[in-house]
């Protein structure tokens, strides 16, 4: 991967990480500002219900950021692009997609039948 390739991906990494923090900062603020305890307890149930899907989303927003850093850190010590299981060149559409992918399609489909066929058993 050339210089520039690798620079437009750091920018976009770092672009996805400001974006989840931003919308964190705002889910924070929301939180602070409107009450927890609604009078009505049908209105209770469905406001703790929807801040439940909420957390939930930013927790799986805070792991994406680690993978984030990750690839972050991939870019800076000159692995990013390399699969780590095969050490093949990862495509450029693959990276477009997903860009924190750490394998190869081929990789990363073996691994998620491994999985299954160990869940399975």
């Amino acid at each position: 991967m050339n210089p520039l390739q690798l620079e437009y991906f750091r920018q976009r990494l770092l672009a996805w990480k400001k974006q989840i923090l931003d919308d964190s900062e705002a889910t924070l603020n929301v939180l602070q500002m409107e009450p927890l305890r609604e009078p009505d307890l049908n209105d209770r149930a469905s406001s703790e219900a929807d801040w439940s899907i909420e957390l939930r989303a930013r927790d799986r927003q805070r792991k994406l950021l680690a993978k984030i850093a990750a690839a972050l850190r991939r870019i800076d010590d000159g692995e990013y692009g390399y699969c780590e299981v095969t050490g093949e060149p990862i495509s450029l559409r693959r990276l477009e997609a997903r860009p924190i992918a750490t394998m190869t399609i081929n990789a990363q489909e073996r691994h998620e039948r491994r999985e299954r066929l160990s869940s399975d058993g």
